[in-house]
């Protein structure tokens, strides 16, 4: 019984020490946001050699990706003394005109992701000099499949709508403030970064995929910060653009 309670002081106080260096040192915010990404990284790997290029594996496997993301988030709350709350989530319904007001700016949101997506597509298309949309046939299973569309319907909202927006909004952007010293300066370059590093997560829809999804995710950054930091009118609002997307491979033509 004294070994097993020395051996729970132990843990208590190096849980202690690394909660207290992700809440002070740089360094360690720093590591911890290579950490999270390098996890990704290597779930993908191993999920593209799983999926030997079965598209509907392969998103199944990245949405996987993005659970343990989620899961390492949550730790490093948790080692900080922190709740989802200080990233902008809560998990407590509020009332109905709470609701409506979070569901109506959500829509607004929508529209300013949808515009900066097209306008990504004029940057691509006229800048860069890229014509060609992005490349989407990694959902051509959708096609005319109602079962499956239901499926990813959920799916993407779990690991797509909801995991996207609390790893590149909540914690990325908050995590790169802190590193950057939380002032209006370095709040700007987090939302700069963590857009761009959302359009480089979405590489396999080419080069025309990466512009759109970085100017989308810019749109989303800025929504973020301007409607206090509440993360479900994000989460909504992306919800809504992957439901559509969905949708859309679902009626296209062959």
């Amino acid at each position: 019984m004294t070994g097993s309670h020395e051996n729970g002081t132990q843990m208590a106080q190096t849980r202690g020490k690394i909660g207290h260096a992700l809440n002070t040192s740089r360094f360690a915010k720093i590591c911890e946001i290579l950490f999270i990404f390098a996890v990704a990284l290597i779930v993908i790997v191993i999920a593209t050699r799983i999926a030997d290029g079965n598209p509907l594996v392969l998103q199944a496997l990245v949405w996987t990706a993005y659970l343990f993301m989620l899961a390492i988030v949550w730790a490093g709350l948790r080692l900080r003394g922190q709740t989802w709350k200080h990233l902008g989530l809560t998990f407590k319904l509020g009332n109905r005109r709470t609701i409506i007001r979070a569901v109506l700016k959500s829509l607004v949101v929508l529209l300013a992701a949808v515009a900066a997506f097209v306008l990504g597509s004029i940057v691509g298309a006229n800048i860069v000099g890229i014509p060609e949309q992005a490349d989407m046939s990694g959902f051509n299973y959708l096609r005319g499949n109602l079962p499956m569309l239901m499926v990813a319907l959920v799916a993407v909202f779990i690991g797509s709508s909801f995991g996207e927006e609390v790893i590149y909004r909540g914690f990325l952007i908050t995590r790169l403030e802190e590193i950057g010293g939380k002032g209006k300066w370095a709040t700007r370059v987090s939302v700069i970064l963590s857009a761009i590093v959302f359009g480089l997560i979405h590489y396999n829809w080419g080069v025309m995929g990466i512009i759109q999804t970085a100017f989308m995710g810019l749109a989303l950054g800025i929504a973020y910060l301007a409607v206090g930091r509440n993360l479900w009118i994000p989460i909504l609002a992306h919800g809504y653009m992957d439901a559509l997307l969905l949708v859309g491979q679902y009626f296209a033509p062959e």
